[in-house]
């Protein structure tokens, strides 16, 4: 089977360690696509997850994203070695590059204290934990979803605790973590983080729905907060600060969930070529029919213009630039260029592309929940579109 190869030329360490995960997600990880230990929709279990990260931590590509002395790579290094990590759909949970831990080792690594990256981020980076992050509250409640100032969910400080009471919703991972990340909004309107052990009696899992995609254990449940008392020491930052920190988050983690899927989709593509080279239809192989083969076609542009965009993208963070703006630029062009290549893998495929006979179906159903994820691409839209706006009335002034 032929494969893509990627044009982004980082540090010679980035391409060591891609080229590590690569082999390692290839040779080991692919087969773990056929183990039956899944949940009630489709995701791997626990147990499959630590014994994917017990192979990986003996071929040392566990977390490796984070250097042993605990800095972590460049976004544009990041970019080459998560997008080897996604090559399959569990690949980086294999590699303790999904999310949502990826984006929270991130946010820990930048804003906790030593005691508090001691206690909740070791245990992640280490992978022998799981997270999740609590911001997205019920539509049906009128919470916060793309608009984080709608926020409902409430902390008051009690002493040396804070008292935080809501409902969240869409917590990817939260059945099954072991260290949270809640947000909530303070009496002065300023929004905190706050960390936690779980599971914890006043975090009451409500409901964990099926959903379209199924890559992620403990899939994205909504969930009751009933007076969880957390230490002041377990505040992460500033009062107030939480929406900043938020932002921290947000543009690095839009962008490896382009980087995690844009392997995905590649390992797609190479499937459907495959396919197309081999299966013979009228006459002759499916991809020397046009109407085939311009589809692969098609898709070499989308995913080249993919990781341009990623590596653009990832060049702005490194310059330690919040990135807002540029990450749903890219957020929104590939998620968008993701979705074509993965419907035109399903189509070249016809029949079989449609069943669980390769990851291809299951490809096209995670990619289209990340057009929603993260924020829709919609939303992104609106964004630049005011930003368009306030630029055009500042060249007014």
């Amino acid at each position: 089977m032929s494969r893509i190869e990627l044009s982004l030329n980082p540090s010679p360490r980035a391409l060591e360690i891609a080229a590590k995960v690569e082999a390692f997600v290839r040779d080991v990880v692919v087969p773990y696509e056929r183990d039956p230990r899944r949940d009630h929709h489709g995701a791997p279990l626990d147990e499959l997850v630590y014994e994917m990260r017990e192979h990986a931590r003996a071929a040392e590509v566990l977390t490796p994203h984070i250097l042993p002395d605990g800095s972590h790579l460049t976004q544009r290094e990041t970019a080459l070695v998560l997008i080897k990590s996604g090559l399959s759909p569990l690949g980086p949970l294999a590699c303790n590059t999904m999310a949502p831990d990826e984006g929270n080792m991130y946010l820990l690594g930048h804003k906790a204290t030593d005691e508090q990256k001691d206690h909740f981020l070791k245990p992640l980076v280490e992978g022998r934990a799981r997270s999740a992050f609590f911001m997205t509250e019920p539509s049906d409640d009128n919470g916060a979803g793309s608009d984080p100032s709608m926020m409902l969910t409430t902390c008051r400080q009690d002493g040396n605790h804070w008292v935080v009471n809501g409902r969240k919703t869409f917590i990817t991972g939260a059945d099954g973590a072991s260290v949270g990340i809640v947000m909530a909004k303070a009496e002065d309107g300023g929004a905190c983080m706050f960390l936690v052990d779980l599971p914890d009696p006043a975090i009451r899992i409500d409901d964990v729905p099926n959903t379209i995609d199924s890559s992620m254990p403990g899939s994205h449940a909504t969930v009751t907060i009933d007076n969880l008392r957390v230490p002041a020491s377990q505040m992460l930052g500033e009062p107030g600060d939480g929406f900043k920190y938020a932002q921290v988050r947000l543009s690095p983690a839009r962008l490896s969930h382009c980087m995690r899927w844009l392997g995905c989709c590649i390992r797609a593509h190479e499937i459907a070529s495959d396919y197309a080279c081999r299966r013979m239809a009228f006459g002759k192989a499916l991809i020397e029919h046009e109407g085939v083969g311009f589809m692969l076609a098609e898709n070499l542009i989308d995913i080249k213009q993919a990781e341009l965009m990623i590596d653009w993208c990832a060049g702005v963070l490194d310059t330690g630039s919040l990135g807002t703006t540029e990450s749903s630029m890219a957020k929104v062009a590939v998620s968008e260029a993701l979705m074509r290549i993965a419907d035109r893998c399903v189509q070249v495929m016809g029949g079989t592309g449609v069943t669980d006979k390769t990851i291809v179906e299951q490809v096209f159903r995670e990619v289209r929940a990340f057009r929603i994820y993260d924020g829709p691409t919609e939303v992104h839209k609106w964004s630049l579109a005011k930003k368009v706006r306030r630029d055009w009335r500042e060249a007014q002034a």
